[in-house]
């Protein structure tokens, strides 16, 4: 919590131009850190599920023409805030000292007299035109690069910027923030000598899974703007060095490019999905339906992992399990041992590679990711009559496993590790976003993601197909009336990355 003696401290951090992956390392632990952030439009809002549960999350707008808060009000609210003793983040688009207003807020915060720090971010100024296959900079081309704004204070009775010195200086030019106006930016190039052959490319959203390049000339492509109806965010590039789009264009060309889909998994859990699919270009709403919450009886549980070692198994069939199986354990004993001699079965490669993680060995681990094929292993290696067995599960799973493992003659016992209950908050805005801009393809993990998912009641975009990671998760969609157009063939997030990829690749 805020620190109320003292006077706190401001970090005005750069949120780079989308990618989560071009975030700097500083920006990440001083957004873990925060007690109060104030972030803007265009800084990805998936960065605030670095936050603390406990922090202040304040949206200040400044999308074009529809600013949530004033630039003086932002000013105050910092001010304020850091003087109350918070540290404060404040999170811009790019970096913060790269035609944001960086200057006037951190001069707000000097005059205060409150300490502050600059966290500088990649601008996409540079970050735009990599994604989209143009280098700024190429020996071959030009011997310089200027950059200039589009958008300039609206209280100047003549623009700033000098359309002659920039005929004159040529070479490559980048410009943010300008879309609006690009008619009128245009003209005045042209009428200042620029050649009207110039290649022109506009990148928008770029770096995130949303990113569009229009490319034209400077004779053309204000009108290429208005016929394709192209919006900002963007950034444009004037310059020969354009035309290596054609041979350098790497981001828009992946496997999942064009593609929204959804991931509907615990926020916690989502990483793994996620950055497998936009890894093959797709554009990926995190919409968690569910969170891991403790068990209703967290002492009875706490009791089985005491007595674990008196059994001759444990069983695994999740990698949640095994992560609060193993967060009780050592909370109880400090020494891996204590374990003693049971054995180690797990469902699936991930669950088995989490209990790898604690340095233990899986003795048993099926071909096949689900319950039944556990029973199946374990009459092969002789059955199970009179074996004391430890299921490590979800409560309300399903009881194929104790059913089936008691009717074979084990003594089997069920530790409840967790449950899974409806996510309600949206701290990064994504439902609006899924219900404003729908979506290709949305995956479903789990039985409770498809139910939770549903509960919500959201509308279903037009044309959004399913995939379903299991046969088991594909018959509680069915059972709710969806069609599943994918089932991944291995019962992992591996196997249904690799279905969905099929899956788009055959309809090229």
């Amino acid at each position: 919590m805020a620190n109320k003696t003292n006077t706190g401290k401001v970090y005005l951090v750069g949120a780079g131009p989308g990618d989560l992956g071009l975030v700097t390392l500083r920006a990440k632990e001083c957004i873990e850190t925060a007690d109060v952030i104030v972030y803007d439009h265009l800084a990805n809002p998936e960065m605030l599920g670095w936050a603390r549960d406990d922090a202040e999350i304040i949206y200040a707008g400044k999308k074009a023409a529809d600013h949530t808060l004033s630039q003086d009000e932002i000013n105050k609210l910092i001010v304020a805030k850091a003087r109350n003793g918070a540290k404060v983040v404040r999170l811009k688009g790019g970096d913060p000292f790269v035609f944001g207003r960086g200057a006037e807020e951190a001069r707000a915060i000097a005059d205060a007299g409150i300490t502050f720090e600059i966290v500088p971010g990649i601008t996409s100024a540079i970050a735009g035109p990599a994604y989209a296959g143009i280098p700024i900079t190429s020996r071959a081309e030009n011997s310089h690069v200027t950059f200039f704004t589009g958008h300039e204070d609206p209280s100047k009775s003549e623009s700033a910027i000098d359309y002659a010195a920039l005929a004159r200086l040529g070479g490559t030019q980048v410009m943010l923030m300008g879309v609006e106006r690009i008619a009128q930016i245009t003209r005045e190039m042209l009428a200042h000598g620029v050649r009207a052959d110039l290649p022109v490319a506009l990148v928008r959203w770029a770096t995130t899974g949303r990113q569009q390049t229009l490319v034209g000339t400077l004779q053309n492509i204000a009108q290429r703007v208005v016929e394709t109806g192209f919006e900002s965010p963007a950034v444009a590039v004037f310059g020969d060095v354009v035309a290596l789009r054609k041979d350098l264009n790497w981001y828009e060309r992946r496997p999942l490019s064009g593609r929204r889909i959804v991931v509907t998994r615990t926020r916690k859990q989502a990483g793994t999905l996620t950055c497998r699919l936009r890894g093959l270009g797709a554009d990926v709403i995190e919409l968690p339906t569910i969170r891991i919450e403790p068990p209703t009886d967290l002492r009875e549980f706490g009791q089985l992992v005491q007595d674990a070692h008196m059994y001759d198994w444990i069983v695994f069939t999740s990698p949640n399990g095994v992560e609060k199986f193993f967060e009780m354990f050592f909370k109880l004993y400090d020494d891996a041992r204590e374990i003693g001699g049971v054995k180690i079965a797990a469902i699936g490669p991930t669950t088995a590679q989490r209990v790898r993680d604690f340095h233990l060995h899986v003795d048993l681990q099926p071909e096949e990711f689900v319950a039944e094929a556990v029973v199946r292993e374990f009459q092969k290696q002789g059955g199970v009559e009179n074996l004391r067995i430890l299921l490590a599960r979800a409560e309300k799973a399903r009881d194929v496993l104790p059913k089936q493992f008691s009717k074979l003659g084990a003594i089997v016992d069920e530790a409840i590790a967790y449950r899974t209950v409806p996510e309600t908050r949206d701290v990064t805005g994504a439902r609006r976003r899924f219900l404003e801009e729908g979506a290709d393809l949305i995956t479903f993990t789990s039985s409770s993601t498809v139910e939770n998912f549903l509960a919500l009641g959201l509308a279903w975009p037009r044309g959004m197909q399913v995939a379903s990671i299991g046969p088991i998760t594909s018959q509680t969609a069915r059972d709710h009336g969806l069609k599943v157009e994918i089932e991944a063939r291995r019962h992992d997030i591996d196997g249904l990355v690799d279905a969905i990829r099929k899956h788009f690749g055959s309809e090229k």
